[in-house]
């Protein structure tokens, strides 16, 4: 029996046992096919690169984060453990402790804890932060502030949300957004996802209560960020929000729920808010892209702030992505031009094609307001989507580190690109 036929018998087991309401079977079954599937040589990687280590580690000494050691393990390409963004069960885990709360949903702005009179991080430091939040597990969050965060004016804010099996510091070295963000004298928050909101420390951007505005894993993470803005001189209108696969689908959640808070998205190898709504959904969106329907379309969903535009969102997805359908990337960007002010008539776009510095080809398509006539390179022009198709990318941040997992060393800088994109969209007045 060939590993694609036993993959597709295994996710068939899974569905079966999905209906019958076995979660946690379910759960073993679509990890046993995932794991499975990538036994194959084609696509399996078996060793480092050359030279390289181990370990993850940041730009600058920071404490170990629990379980940051399994999480740190070499992962490349098409490893196994890129797949398992939607390997959780539908519901509260209730394998781990602690996490039922996580899936309450706790008062909308609530104050995190035991913050008062703390003293804010050094600056040139990356640091791991303690953090409290009522009903939810995650207990830290990793804080990086740029050396030139001792001038006192206020600095851009980056959150940065890490893929599944990554944690704050492997995301930090693989990205590289550290680095990037120094010159720019912004900083960047790294939230932790622990295994007792998710076994594989995934967001968990599928669910119901941790798709809304003021509940589950969207209100924590922005209650981080304004614990952030409480403590250091922070630039309201130059708050900013990415992630990576299931980190980028909880990025594009965010953009939908809280476009009063973040100024533009950056969406690496994810899918468009509203995607799915159960495991399967999730599995389903990953290999074909969100079945059609209202909870797919932005616009859909009513909130506190419905009434303004969504943000300007850039988009990386590899066209050979076997974990997440670069479908998916298409998907993001239909629906942010759909909601754009006056639909997609008042869109126009230009087109560019590129190879990056390690000989990786990509195509670049940035999309504007048909007012902005003079086009998104024009003085004073700004975009409302942009597009990076990476043609033979696989599910990897693109221009990453090696020292970190699911990175593309060779392809575009994605990091660069994205902080240049939030950087040129500040939040607007009454917009």
């Amino acid at each position: 029996m060939d590993w694609k036929h036993n993959l597709n018998q295994l996710l068939g087991n899974a569905t079966e046992l999905v209906r019958k309401g076995q979660l946690a079977d379910a759960t073993r079954a679509i990890q046993q096919a995932l794991g499975g599937a990538f036994a194959n040589p084609a696509t399996a990687t078996t060793a480092p690169p050359t030279g390289a280590t181990l370990r993850s580690t940041g730009p600058q000494p920071a404490p170990q984060a629990p379980g940051a050691a399994t999480a740190s393990r070499w992962r490349t390409g098409f490893a196994s453990a890129d797949v398992e963004d939607a390997v959780v069960s539908d519901g509260p885990d209730k394998g781990h402790p602690g996490a039922g709360p996580s899936h309450s949903e706790p008062p909308a702005f609530a104050a995190p804890k035991a913050t008062t009179g703390r003293p804010a991080e050094l600056p040139g430091s990356f640091t791991r932060v303690a953090f409290s939040y009522p009903g939810a597990p995650q207990d830290h969050y990793y804080l990086y502030v740029p050396p030139g965060a001792n001038a006192g004016t206020p600095m851009p804010l980056v959150l940065m949300l890490h893929g599944c099996t990554q944690n704050p510091q492997d995301f930090a070295t693989g990205t590289g957004m550290n680095a990037a963000a120094a010159p720019a004298n912004a900083l960047v928050l790294y939230p932790a996802q622990p295994g007792s909101a998710n076994p594989k420390g995934c967001w968990n951007w599928f669910r119901p209560t941790d798709q809304q505005r003021g509940a589950g894993e969207p209100a924590v993470l922005v209650a981080m960020a304004r614990e952030v803005m409480a403590r250091h001189p922070v630039d309201s209108r130059r708050v900013y929000v990415a992630g990576l696969s299931a980190g980028g689908a909880m990025a594009a959640v965010l953009g939908r729920e809280y476009p009063d808070v973040f100024a533009a998205v950056g969406v690496h190898s994810g899918l468009q808010a509203g995607a799915a709504h159960n495991v399967m959904g999730a599995l389903s969106a990953m290999k074909n892209g969100a079945k059609p329907g209202p909870a797919a379309h932005a616009g859909a969903h009513q909130s506190a702030t419905s009434a303004l535009p969504p943000r300007p969102i850039i988009v990386f997805h590899g066209d050979a992505d076997g974990t997440v359908h670069a479908r998916n990337g298409e998907q993001l960007i239909d629906a942010a031009l759909a909601s754009a002010i006056g639909g997609t008539r008042n869109v126009q776009q230009e087109e560019q094609t590129g190879r990056s510095p390690g000989g990786k080809s990509y195509t670049r398509t940035v999309y504007y307001r048909t007012a902005d006539s003079a086009g998104p390179s024009a003085p004073g022009k700004t975009a409302v989507a942009e597009h990076w198709v990476l043609h033979g990318g696989g599910h990897a941040w693109a221009g990453g580190h090696a020292g970190g997992s699911h990175t593309d060393p060779g392809g575009v800088n994605a990091t660069r690109e994205i902080l240049r994109f939030f950087l040129a969209h500040p939040q607007q007045a009454g917009r």
